[in-house]
């Protein structure tokens, strides 16, 4: 009998480790022209939270703050060959992805360090490129998403913003 309840323990226990994350792995991938665009990044969810705001309000990308652009690692952007983002010129390779979000403008950030956890280690000397963007609202999305179109539109969407920026 107490052999059985070690096996069931046991199996209840990596039954709970097997369980999804609570920000989900996702890769985005389009060819953009004749250049290859992908994106890794993990899907953190609102769950009831306040997500784009001010500290005060204890929002959880504050204004005016780097943010990894997802959860857990940087999100990472790879182009196969070089691009133009927003009109201007970014060199083939692989990115962190950051942002710095603000209520009526979005400062998009392709920095060279693209293996970091979060935005703890980033270093503004370390950015390739910065662009802004506007942000606009749209249906609630429970569950952050990056998306790129084959015409080069790259589209974050998460709680009720959305901010596109594009590559070509």
């Amino acid at each position: 009998m107490k052999k059985l309840l070690v096996i069931l323990s046991c199996i209840l226990s990596f039954g709970a480790l097997a369980q999804s994350p609570a920000s989900p792995p996702a890769v985005a991938s389009q060819k953009v022209g004749t250049t290859q665009v992908l994106i890794k990044y993990a899907k953190p969810s609102v769950k009831g939270r306040l997500v784009f705001g001010t500290k005060e309000q204890k929002a959880l990308v504050p204004y005016g703050e780097v943010w990894r652009t997802g959860a857990n690692e940087a999100t990472t952007i790879e182009f196969s060959k070089d691009v133009v983002v927003q009109g201007k010129p970014l060199a083939k390779g692989v990115y962190s992805l950051l942002s710095i979000p603000g209520p009526s403008e979005w400062t998009i950030i392709f920095n060279k360090e693209s293996k970091m956890w979060g935005a703890y280690t980033y270093k503004a000397d370390q950015d390739a490129l910065r662009v802004t963007a506007k942000p606009s609202e749209h249906a609630m999305t429970e569950q952050f998403n990056i998306g790129v179109t084959e015409t080069g539109q790259v589209t974050l969407e998460w709680d009720k913003t959305s901010v596109s920026f594009y590559v070509k």
